[in-house]
C-alpha cells in the first residue's frame, strides 16, 4: 500500500507524526509537538470541517451557546484548561478571582432556584434542600470504597438505592410527602446521570467511582464561547498542520510501508482514509472518542427505534456489553492488525453514554430575574421503581430541568439537560415535536396553561454525530481505572519493532479526569511528552560509526531520514 494525497514541502529531518482527531486532546498534542524542533513533519487529520471535537460553540439566539462542553470543571491552578483560558484572556473577572478558585463544590450540582412539580406549582425549597443533602452525602460515601476489599453493591446506583431504603425507614411524613421526596431524589439521580454521562447509575461501577478527582473552584463558563480556547490553540499551529474533512478508515501498524517518492525508506504505520488517501508515518496519536450508544446505534431513525421492543431497549440499557460508539463500533476494522486482546477488551468494558442539551428561546421570561436553575420533579417517579414507560410517551421525564443562560438582548434562553436512552431517542424527533412536548411540560409544571410557547429550539445530537457517537466516558460495572490505563498504553506493547507506533489520547484515557476537557488536554500533552522523551533520548545516542552528536535515525526506518509528507 502506497501513500497519496501529498503536497510538496521543503526537505527536513524528523519523524512523521499523525494526530487522528482535532478535539482538544489532538490539538493539545499537536501544539506541544510543534514547539519541539524534532517534529517538523506533523499533521492533524480531522474527520469533520471544524476543529474542537466535543467542544462546540454556535452562534444562535443572537449570541454564543455551548452545544458541547459547557463549564470548566474545577477552575483553579491545577486545571490546565483554566490556565490556558486565563492565559488567552478568555475568562471573566469572577472566574479568575482567587475566591472563585478556592470554592470546594465536591463535584455536586448546586441547589435549584425554583423547583416545579408535575402536579403544577413549586416544591418546598426546604424539602428540596433536605433531599439534596441526603443524596450528595450518599454520593460522598460512594467514594469511600475505592480501596475497599469488597463493596456492598456492584454499582453506584444500587448502593444509593439501598441506602435510601434505610433512610426511608425513619421518614415520618404522610405518604404523599414521602412520594414527593422520592420524586426529588429521582431527579437528582437523573442529574447524576448527566454528570456521569450514563443512562443509569446502575451502570456505573461503585469501587472505582472515588478515583475521579474533583478540582477546587466553582465551575465557570467562557463569555465568548468554549470554542475560543480550541480556536486559539489551533491558531498557534503552523497553517498547514490541520487537514479537515479527512476521516480515517484504518490504521495499519507494525508494518513496513513504502512511499513511491522515497524509495528504500519504510514506515511502521500507514493511515488509510475513507477517501482512499494513505499517509505513512512513524507515529500516530489516536484521539478519537471512545464511543458507546447501547442498542440505539442500531436504530438511526425514529421508525427503526419504534420497531425495537421496550424489553430489548431496557436490556440494551442494562447491558454491560456496549453495542456501538465510534471506536467501539469500528474496533474490528479501525486497526490492522487488530488491537491486542487486552486493549480491545478494555475498550469494550469502559462505559460511554450520551448527554444532550435542549435550548429553548422565549420572547419574555416566565422565571424571576434572579433565577439561575429550574428543577422539574415528576411526582410519579422514584429511583426505587424500575418503571419502563414507552419512550415516545415519557422521554421528557428524564430532562432534569433548565439552566437560565445570560440574557441575549431580546432573547431569553433556557438550557435543558437530558442523558441516556431518552436523550438518544430525543435526537430522532423533529424540532416541532420537541418544542411541543416541552411547551406542554412547562405549562403543566408551572400550572399556567397559557404560558407562551418558546419561539425556537436548538439541541445537540451527540449520539447521532458519526465521529463521536456519544458524549463522554465513565467507569462501568465490570471495568476499573486499570482499563483506562490499559487504553492509554501505546503500541506495540511488547517492546519489539519500532517504538511508539500508535499512541492513545482523549478523556477516556485519563484515569482520574475522564469525561472532562482538562482530562482530554492532559492526555494529549502526555502522549506528546512520550514522543518527545523518545526523540530526546534518541538524539543523545549516536548511530554506530557516526560522529558524536549527529542526528539519530528514525525509529523503524531503514537508513536515512523520511522525506516530508502530505
Amino acid at each position: 500500500m502506497q501513500s497519496s494525497d501529498r503536497q510538496a514541502e521543503a526537505p527536513g529531518r524528523g519523524p512523521r507524526v499523525l494526530v487522528v482527531g482535532g478535539g482538544i486532546a489532538g490539538l493539545g498534542a499537536a501544539q506541544r509537538l510543534c514547539c519541539h524542533p524534532a517534529f517538523p513533519h506533523l499533521r492533524v487529520l480531522e474527520a469533520t470541517a471544524r476543529a474542537g471535537g466535543r467542544i462546540r460553540s454556535e452562534r444562535s439566539f443572537g449570541a454564543v451557546v455551548e452545544v458541547g462542553a459547557h463549564w470548566i470543571h474545577g477552575p483553579s491552578q491545577g486545571n490546565p484548561v483554566f490556565q490556558l483560558a486565563a492565559k488567552y484572556g478568555l475568562l471573566g473577572e469572577k472566574a479568575l478571582s482567587e475566591e472563585n478558585q478556592l470554592i470546594e463544590t465536591g463535584g455536586h450540582v448546586g441547589l435549584p432556584s425554583v423547583s416545579y412539580a408535575s402536579s403544577g406549582g413549586s416544591v418546598s425549597p426546604e424539602l428540596v434542600a433536605e433531599m439534596a443533602r441526603l443524596f450528595y452525602s450518599l454520593i460522598d460515601q460512594t467514594r469511600e470504597f475505592l480501596h475497599a476489599a469488597e463493596t456492598p453493591a456492584p454499582s453506584v446506583g444500587e448502593y444509593l438505592k439501598k441506602e435510601i431504603c434505610q433512610h426511608m425507614a425513619g421518614w415520618t411524613e404522610e405518604e404523599e410527602t414521602k412520594r414527593l421526596k422520592l420524586a426529588i431524589l429521582n431527579n437528582l439521580f437523573n442529574v447524576e446521570c448527566c454528570v456521569s454521562g450514563t443512562h443509569s447509575m446502575d451502570l456505573v461501577a461503585l469501587a472505582p467511582f472515588g478515583e475521579y478527582t474533583v478540582l477546587p473552584g466553582l465551575d465557570c463558563t467562557f463569555p465568548g464561547g468554549y470554542q475560543g480556547l480550541t480556536d486559539r490553540i489551533m491558531a498557534s499551529l503552523p497553517k498547514d498542520v490541520m487537514v479537515f474533512n479527512k476521516p480515517v478508515k484504518t490504521i495499519h501498524w507494525d508494518g513496513c510501508f513504502e512511499e513511491a517518492s522515497a524509495p528504500g525508506e519504510t514506515f511502521p504505520v500507514l493511515v488509510e482514509c475513507e477517501d482512499g488517501g494513505c499517509f505513512p508515518a512513524h507515529h500516530v496519536v489516536v484521539t478519537v472518542p471512545l464511543g458507546q450508544s447501547y442498542l440505539v446505534v442500531l436504530c438511526s431513525s425514529r421508525a427503526l427505534w419504534n420497531k425495537v421492543s421496550q424489553e430489548e431497549k431496557m436490556q440494551g440499557s442494562k447491558s454491560l456489553t456496549p453495542f456501538g460508539g465510534f471506536l467501539k463500533e469500528r474496533l474490528d476494522t479501525f486497526f490492522e492488525p487488530p488491537l491486542p486482546t487486552e486493549k480491545a477488551e478494555a475498550i469494550r468494558k469502559i462505559g460511554f453514554g450520551t448527554n444532550n442539551k435542549i435550548f429553548l428561546e422565549f420572547e419574555e421570561p416566565f422565571w424571576q430575574p434572579d433565577c439561575q436553575h429550574i428543577q422539574v420533579v415528576w411526582r410519579d417517579t422514584s429511583p426505587l421503581e424500575d418503571a419502563a414507560p414507552k419512550l415516545q410517551d415519557a422521554w421528557f421525564k428524564k430532562l432534569v430541568g433548565f439552566w437560565v443562560l445570560p440574557s441575549f438582548g431580546a432573547s431569553q434562553v433556557l438550557c435543558g439537560f437530558i442523558a441516556g436512552l431518552e436523550s438518544e431517542f430525543m435526537e430522532t424527533l423533529l424540532d416541532e415535536d420537541v418544542l411541543l412536548s416541552l411547551t406542554q411540560v412547562l405549562r403543566r409544571v408551572t400550572g399556567n396553561p397559557r404560558l407562551p410557547a418558546p419561539r425556537s429550539v436548538l439541541r445537540s445530537r451527540w449520539h447521532s454525530a458519526p465521529y463521536t457517537r456519544g458524549s463522554y466516558s465513565y467507569v462501568a460495572v465490570g471495568s476499573s481505572g486499570d482499563d483506562l490505563d490499559l487504553l492509554a498504553q501505546p503500541l506495540p506493547a511488547d517492546g519489539r519493532g519500532a517504538q511508539l507506533q500508535v499512541l492513545f489520547a482523549g478523556e477516556a484515557t485519563h484515569r482520574t479526569f475522564y469525561s472532562t476537557t482538562h482530562g482530554a488536554l492532559l492526555s494529549g500533552w502526555r502522549e506528546a511528552d512520550r514522543l518527545i522523551a523518545l526523540w530526546d533520548s534518541q538524539a543523545q545516542r549516536p548511530e554506530p560509526g557516526s560522529e558524536l552528536g549527529s542526528a539519530p535515525p528514525v525509529p523503524g526506518s531503514r537508513g536515512g531520514w523520511p522525506h516530508p509528507f502530505l
